[in-house]
């Protein structure tokens, strides 16, 4: 493993933010660039553990100390083939998973943790630097066809080992480009779209063929489905998006977070001219204190915003692990995003009750203070209070996949959550139709949505061919397709 005493020698860093008054003025990713030298040194603070955690922290498996031991000795390629092993796409986790593996980490029990998910994002982009984003194109064909429905983390994901397993591989968009949520509902300042498309080429060259504008279950049926591919992912995502039920919701000016930041995007990509969604000039309030509204909060400045205030139900974590999560669970503690700390406020431990306008337009949201319990909140006498708002974003989370279209036409059972019921396997009550990612696991993060591509890709192969070498990363002992 990585140097036993590199932990007691250096101190945990990571990369620099860009000075605010700089990145606010455009949509460039917020960090400053990480030198070799400076990552070599994180990764030797790796600890010879003896028991890795990171292993279980992650959901992918990722062979942490492996990886980190290849950087400190500069063997970058190696480390980016360890790497890649177990993530498809280590760059874009890099950027925006929340990193569990840090809060596993042996050594933050009593230190900070190692800066896992920078030199993991260092590794993908020096190997994309150096061409090491070569196509991996199977050397023989199945012969079977497979559609993937969806093109986020997980669909991609399950697109790319499918295709590296030889069977013919079809994803299906319903927008006008490839990518999901990492397209069009991420912020290009926490990734730049060229990330993705640098991903994208590696498998239109491995053989995976993109459709896009292709609403499935309309345009294109569930009957076609089954009559052109011998086996279905499903990657929709959870795209139903939780609502508000307060008097004024329906006032102009209130919208969901994704129909803000999709426009967002398709102006700075240079789709769309100007957004019906505006920020500009504007008292925003963000209903909702996760990352969704995070995003709304770094955009509506960039855009202009006269204030931004973010409101969550929950109270104000603490600075430090919450005893609640001890190790090696995911701690609670208070998360400073780059947004954060670029202007505006946050307010915790408050719900709304009200939403009041003026000839139909939004002028404000009434609150109250209180706690969060279960299924509820409990308000407390006496602190009610009003915030000025001539746009509110809600960003609540989401409740499951849309079931209109596909999933009716396709037949496959949902659960009492609302998402695709599926096997151990991934396989639904159709057969050979599986679901990956969010419409099956609900709302989750990036790294989970890699992750259950993966094995949908294994189980899948299995169902078509009865065996697969396909690494599933529920399997402890998987290991890279050659």
């Amino acid at each position: 493993m990585a140097d036993p005493n590199g932990f007691l020698k250096h101190e945990r860093k990571t990369p620099a933010r860009r000075p605010i008054p700089l990145r606010l003025r455009d949509w460039r990713e917020v960090y400053q660039p990480f030198s070799d030298d400076e990552t070599k040194t994180q990764a030797a603070r790796c600890m010879d553990c003896g028991v890795p955690f990171c292993h279980q922290g992650c959901p992918l498996g990722n062979l942490i100390p492996e990886w980190n031991e290849l950087v400190r000795l500069g063997r970058w390629d190696e480390a980016s083939d360890r790497l890649h092993a177990t993530n498809n796409f280590p760059e874009f986790t890099g950027r925006l998973c929340p990193a569990p593996c840090e809060g596993s980490c042996v050594l933050g029990i009593g230190d900070d943790p190692v800066s896992i998910k920078v030199v993991e994002q260092q590794i993908a982009d020096h190997a994309a630097a150096a061409g090491g984003l070569a196509p991996r194109p199977a050397r023989t064909s199945t012969g079977y066809k497979v559609a993937v429905v969806g093109s986020g983390p997980a669909g991609l994901a399950a697109a790319q080992q499918l295709a590296r397993a030889g069977h013919t591989v079809t994803v299906f968009e319903r927008d006008g480009r490839i990518g999901g949520l990492l397209r069009y509902g991420i912020p290009e300042y926490k990734m730049d779209s060229a990330v993705l498309d640098k991903r994208l080429a590696q498998l239109a060259a491995e053989g995976v063929r993109f459709i896009t504008h292709c609403q499935v279950g309309t345009e294109l049926t569930a009957q076609q489905l089954r009559d052109g591919f011998d086996a279905t992912v499903i990657a929709t995502g959870a795209t139903v998006a939780r609502e508000l039920d307060v008097p004024g919701r329906d006032l102009s000016g209130v919208h969901l977070a994704m129909d803000y930041l999709v426009q967002a995007n398709r102006v700075v990509e240079g789709s769309l001219d100007q957004p019906e969604i505006d920020a500009a000039g504007k008292h925003v309030v963000i209903i909702g204190g996760g990352d969704t509204g995070a995003d709304c909060y770094g955009t509506a400045l960039r855009q202009g915003a006269a204030s931004v205030t973010q409101l969550d139900i929950h109270a104000e974590p603490p600075a430090t692990r919450d005893p609640s999560t001890p190790w090696p669970t995911y701690p609670l503690m208070l998360r400073m995003s780059s947004a954060h700390e670029e202007g505006g406020d946050r307010v915790f431990g408050v719900n709304s009750t009200l939403l009041e306008g003026t000839d139909g337009q939004v002028t404000g949201v009434h609150l109250v203070s209180g706690k969060r319990i279960p299924g509820g909140f409990e308000p407390q006498a006496g602190t009610e209070a009003h915030l000025r708002a001539d746009l509110v974003l809600l960003a609540l989370g989401f409740t499951g996949p849309e079931r209109a279209g596909l999933l009716d036409e396709l037949g496959v059972r949902l659960t009492d959550r609302g998402v695709v019921e599926r096997d151990a396997g991934y396989a639904t009550n159709v057969p050979g139709v599986y679901v990956a990612g969010d419409a099956g696991r609900g709302q989750s993060l990036i790294v989970w949505a890699i992750a259950e591509g993966r094995s949908a890709a294994a189980s899948v192969d299995r169902y078509l061919t009865g065996r697969s070498e396909l690494p599933d990363p529920l399997e402890p002992s998987a290991v890279a397709l050659a």
